[in-house]
């Protein structure tokens, strides 16, 4: 390769406030929706194709809510995990060879897309896998922290394993 490639210098996205009535918590709700009501099949993806395992059916809920189903997929045979490391062990060649600007544009392509259009997909799916919420606008945070009745040591220390005893 004959051009220079430059990494653009690391720069920290906008945090977005997630507050009530806010476009982005318009859009996380809206996609909290839609994931929530899908009831998906879940491949494995083994030397980049979609695999269905051979093995018995698993079903994935929500964390907090089990009875609300997520997706189902197949579980993967021995088999098909042993063919999974050698496609990993084949692809890592092609990866560690591949210049260095091509991987980083990979990379930040990923990047993007991820800050980007994907962001509302991405946490909604967090969100219910993994039974996290969205934040709290920092004016509500202030104010029911400080509306608790106590600080926090105090409160700390009324639940601590010396306290009980």
């Amino acid at each position: 390769m004959d051009a220079l490639f430059r990494v653009p210098a690391p720069a920290n996205e906008p945090v977005l406030g997630y507050a009530p009535g806010s476009a982005e918590r318009a859009e996380l709700d809206a996609e909290l929706a839609r994931i929530a009501a899908s009831d998906i099949e879940l491949p494995s993806t083994i030397g980049g194709r979609k695999v269905m395992g051979g093995g018995r059916t698993a079903k994935v809920v929500q964390p907090h809510a089990h009875r609300k189903l997520l997706g189902t997929m197949k579980l993967v045979t021995p088999a098909e995990a042993a063919s999974a490391v050698e496609a990993a062990k084949a692809a890592a060649p092609m990866w560690r060879d591949m210049a260095f600007a091509d991987r980083a544009a990979i990379l930040l392509k990923a990047a993007e897309l991820l800050s980007g259009p994907w962001r509302a997909t991405l946490n909604a799916a967090t969100m219910l896998g993994q039974s996290k919420t969205a934040p709290k606008p920092r004016s509500t945070r202030r104010a029911s922290s400080s509306t608790s009745g106590g600080s926090t040591s105090t409160s700390r220390s009324r639940s601590s394993p010396s306290s009980r005893r």
